[in-house]
């Protein structure tokens, strides 16, 4: 009897594996900013408020869909396996973009948002977490940068796409969705070659001896019990929260304030969103790709976090002319390459144990697209209010609060493998797997 062929590609390994899971990025991030770039259209289509404004921005896949999702698929990650996600989280995702793509009323918008972002969010931590994991030591932080790459492609071509498709109107914009489920279907079907982590493959194996010898092993408690672990959480949770706050609210309202505040067209702010994200291509690949492995991480964080607060003060204080958001979105979008969400990855990665890594990035994802989710009902009523100056004033606050954390307590991980980085921050690793640790 013939054995049945299993679907999928076959032999997925080294870079191919790596782009192939930083491909779900670009799609996650596509449906971001293709929701950004239709969301004037959608409001005049169906008639929406500021409230429903800001709630589909709030359970999106740039906030509380994302946290969700992620809170789940962090702890699955690490029970189950890396591979274990990537069988299915690009079948809801498809799902969801579906729905969007054929929505004609809001809460079937509504819920397609919910569904896309949920799918987002337990993409994450397995993304991210099986890069570093499959990465050699001394370019970590290219592969790892891949990922932050395909993130920037995602909202480029998308946007530029969302120009091309303007006098389509809101048909374009399901066919934008559309072009996002292709790809999610291509992506997919990719991974189904990819084997399992081999780190974690071998971490597993030794803690079901040890749970078998002494009836105890690793816990994600060990999150907060253990004092290096909060030091991880206040680094990582400070630069990605306050980054994210002034980022994610940019990723689903930056078209939005563009028309209402600026006063361009549809099309004038997606094409100018889609140089921004350009940049943020640029920045990803000389910047944090080329040198993340080789010089200081710690002067690449601090230039790229300057460079974003010079470009917030631009926008906030200067009028908005094409000036202003030309010098904005080039100092933006470099930044942004080069900035806290680069290093998030890299380091929420290098941090925690293997047998609670996605767990803890899970955690931490939740925590931030929680935050980003409440800003993002705040944020249109706050511009409607007190003005778009204010909003600015608080998104700067933001990002010195991030960039203080960050340039402070940059860890030194550079060239060290992730087993030489956990021996380093958590001594003998049957310490950590059951005896007692410092606290």
């Amino acid at each position: 009897m013939t054995a049945r062929r299993k679907f999928g590609a076959k032999n997925v390994t080294g870079w191919k594996a790596t782009i192939a899971i930083a491909m779900a990025n670009y799609i996650e991030a596509g449906s971001i900013i293709a929701a950004a770039s239709s969301l004037t259209l959608w409001q005049a289509y169906l008639g929406l408020d500021n409230f429903a404004v800001g709630l589909l921005g709030a359970v999106s896949a740039n906030a509380l869909g994302a946290a969700v999702g992620a809170l789940i698929g962090g702890p699955i990650t690490d029970k189950y396996g890396r591979a274990m996600v990537f069988k299915y989280d690009l079948l809801v995702y498809m799902v969801g973009v579906l729905l969007i793509a054929l929505s004609f009323n809001f809460p079937m918008l509504l819920v397609g948002t919910i569904i896309t972002g949920v799918a987002v969010g337990a993409g994450v931590p397995v993304s991210w977490t099986f890069i570093a994991e499959e990465s050699p030591e001394d370019k970590r932080a290219a592969h790892v940068g891949t990922a932050q790459l395909a993130w920037s492609i995602g909202p480029m071509i998308t946007f530029f796409l969302a120009v091309a498709v303007a006098p389509l109107g809101l048909l374009g914009s399901r066919l934008i969705f559309l072009h996002l489920l292709v790809i999610a279907f291509v992506t997919w079907y990719i991974r189904q070659g990819m084997s399992e982590s081999k780190i974690w493959e071998r971490e597993k194996e030794e803690q079901k001896k040890l749970a078998q010898k002494k009836g105890k092993g690793s816990s994600v408690k060990e999150l907060f019990t253990l004092a290096v672990n909060r030091k991880a959480l206040f680094l990582l949770v400070g630069i990605y929260l306050f980054w994210n706050l002034v980022s994610g609210a940019m990723g689903y309202f930056m078209p939005y304030i563009y028309e209402n505040v600026g006063g361009l067209s549809n099309s004038q702010a997606n094409l100018l969103q889609g140089f921004l994200w350009m940049f943020t291509v640029l920045g990803t690949f000389f910047g944090f790709m080329k040198y993340g492995d080789k010089i200081s991480r710690r002067f690449i964080f601090g230039l790229g976090a300057i460079m974003g607060i010079v470009a917030w003060m631009i926008l906030t204080f200067m009028p908005m002319a094409w000036v202003s958001l030309i010098l904005f979105v080039v100092l933006w979008g470099a930044a942004a390459g080069i900035g806290a969400q680069a290093f998030y990855a890299l380091w929420t990665s290098e941090l925690f144990p293997t047998l609670y890594r996605a767990s803890a990035q899970g955690l931490m994802y939740f925590t931030v697209r929680t935050g980003i989710a409440i800003w993002s009902l705040i944020l249109p009523t706050l511009m409607a209010t007190l003005g778009f100056k204010t909003a600015g004033i608080v998104m700067i606050i933001f990002l010195v609060i991030h960039a203080v954390i960050g340039i402070v307590l940059a860890p030194a991980t550079q060239g060290k493998t992730l087993e030489q980085i956990e021996r380093e921050r958590y001594g003998d690793k049957n310490l950590l797997k059951g005896q007692t640790l410092e606290k």
